[in-house]
């Protein structure tokens, strides 16, 4: 998640009132989402137990075990079909990879291989969101190296990411850096992303999980855009307080300069991953849920257009 810092002294004391507010409503989050988790939870295994999902370990790091779930397309083919590779949101440090499995099933609905996938969450420690962005690449990797068994095209995996797995999405392609123990680039074939964090230089929160690991500007996509990067959808709220519409509409400017295919889909009254204008959009999500679909229906199209789904 990120916002736009101010400069000088009043920009200073803004960032600081905006950074305590941001940690309270990350607290609050963190509190409601537990409970949100809680009770459901029963239910959710239940109603996946029919069509749920396959796991594998996709990476290990200090004896913890990486997973995609992975949920087939609702109709067997004998050709190899595209993927959807789904990262969470959550400001990179917190989040469940079952909060990806409602968006990897609903495009396995539509005849897509849907992917969820777990990544290391930022712990103030020695996990950063440098981790996360590694964990992207590794598990976009794996899915071309075992494409068969998925029953993949390894040219049409794309990746889709909301808030802080924007981020991530975007990362892998941007940031595909040699691997010497994998032949397979990390960078997704499209990308779909929704209130994407792709314009960090000045992030206080980014920078804070960051450390002296990295300075924000190393890492934020729109400082990095080149030539030949996937087409790209944004579908984003002109009021977003979290990842502000300025850093939307600058990377795909950016993208467009270079050469690249980038779309934004600009919905008027309505903050971050679509909550209402005049309702707070830093905590719980409150999407509104004709705009979601709306949103949805044009990442359908988008993926048609470059023959990915019917």
């Amino acid at each position: 998640m990120g916002r736009v810092a101010g400069v000088g002294a009043a920009g200073c004391a803004r960032d600081h009132r905006r950074y305590v507010l941001r940690r309270q409503a990350v607290t609050l989050l963190v509190v409601a989402l537990a409970v949100l988790w809680l009770v459901p939870a029963a239910r959710a295994v239940e109603e996946q137990a029919p069509q749920g999902p396959v796991r594998y370990v996709y990476a290990v790091h200090d004896s913890v075990e990486l997973a995609v779930y992975v949920f087939p397309p609702a109709v067997e083919t004998t050709t190899p079909g595209a993927a959807l590779a789904v990262f969470h949101g959550g400001g990179w440090n917190i989040g469940r990879v079952e909060w990806a499995f409602s968006t990897a099933r609903r495009f396995a609905d539509k005849g897509m291989v849907g992917v969820a996938v777990q990544y290391r969450l930022s712990n103030h420690a020695n996990i950063t969101p440098l981790e996360a962005m590694a964990d992207a690449r590794d598990a976009i990797r794996w899915m071309r190296a075992n494409a068969d068994t998925l029953g993949v095209d390894p040219e049409r995996i794309a990746a889709y990411g909301w808030s802080a797995g924007g981020h991530l999405a975007t990362g892998a392609a941007i940031f595909d850096d040699e691997e010497p123990d994998s032949p397979f680039s990390s960078a997704p074939d499209a990308l779909l992303l929704e209130s994407p964090a792709v314009s960090l230089v000045g992030d206080g929160w980014f920078q804070e999980l960051l450390g002296d690991r990295a300075r924000a500007r190393e890492v934020s996509p729109d400082e990095h855009v080149r030539p030949g990067l996937p087409p790209t959808l944004i579908v984003q709220g002109d009021v977003d307080t979290v990842t502000p519409l300025a850093g939307a509409e600058r990377f795909c400017e950016r993208m467009r300069a270079a050469g690249n295919v980038c779309e934004l889909k600009v919905y008027e009254g309505y903050g971050h991953l679509f909550t209402p204008a005049g309702t707070a959009d830093d905590g719980v999500p409150k999407p509104d849920p004709a705009i979601q679909s709306d949103a949805t229906a044009r990442m359908e199209e988008f993926l048609a257009s470059l023959g990915f789904m019917q």
